[in-house]
């Protein structure tokens, strides 16, 4: 019986390709504080979101801010596993529904969060669910860093990939079943705990995705359809100004 929702969000300070972004202020708040206040909007509980973070200057923020937030080991490789170690240290229980909410995305949608939140409560076979939205250009088709997902029946992600893919034989420029993948994902805690055990997957190092571990040792994944794609995350300064321009004129 699933009776608990969960939203952790990681907060990394040191990005390579822009230091301290969680920090970075949008009208006058800390991108976090934005991500935060989406997930709030989709129906969560203050006190059931927690901001994980490796830097103190994040948790001295989030204190002002009056931000549930916890320190986390400055040595985890990826989000999951910073989160991993908030379920395990609050001793989460295993039907727990834990949600990773990025926390470079301000923007992310608080209608997807929820439509998330109800999915994943809706579809326990899935051990992990995710979110995609239907690619609208050619650019983004062919582009590497625009992640696909390949969708089976029933929502049931089959591959993830940085190629253009699936490739229609019959007219190559048909784009029609690609979709973007969307990085929120909502783990069982059972299921968490099982992913972290894995080591990194051949296809996981070669595609540098992370989420081709769980699909490599056999897990499964089912994925929501957006009808309106959230913003791509902010991964360097120029996004950043650029969505400093975009909340300031809003």
């Amino acid at each position: 019986m699933i009776n608990e929702i969960k939203v952790v969000i990681p907060a990394r300070y040191g990005s390579s390709r822009l230091p301290g972004k969680p920090l970075l202020l949008l009208n006058g708040k800390p991108m976090y504080w934005h991500v935060v206040q989406r997930v709030i909007e989709a129906g969560v509980a203050l006190s059931d979101i927690v901001v994980a973070t490796d830097d103190e200057r994040i948790v001295q923020s989030a204190i002002n801010e009056s931000i549930p937030v916890q320190i986390t080991s400055s040595k985890h490789v990826s989000g999951t596993d910073r989160i991993n170690e908030v379920v395990t240290t609050n001793k989460w229980d295993d039907n727990v529904v834990v949600l990773n909410v990025q926390g470079d995305e301000p923007l992310i949608p608080s209608a997807l969060i929820a439509d998330l939140i109800s999915f994943s409560i809706n579809n326990k076979d899935y051990s992990i669910t995710t979110a995609v939205t239907p690619i609208q250009s050619e650019s983004d088709y062919t582009n590497p860093n625009v992640v696909k997902a390949i969708l089976a029946e029933e929502n049931r992600a089959l591959y993830f990939t940085r190629s253009a893919s699936p490739f229609s034989r019959d007219n190559p420029k048909d784009y029609s079943l690609a979709y973007r993948h969307i990085g929120i994902y909502g783990y069982r805690v059972s299921a968490l705990k099982r992913f972290c055990t894995y080591p990194e997957s051949k296809l996981e190092e070669y595609e540098k995705l992370e989420q081709l571990r769980a699909l490599s040792y056999g897990m499964s994944i089912g994925a929501i359809v957006a009808t309106s794609a959230p913003p791509h995350g902010i991964d360097t300064k120029a996004d950043y100004e650029e969505l400093k321009q975009l909340m300031a004129n809003k």
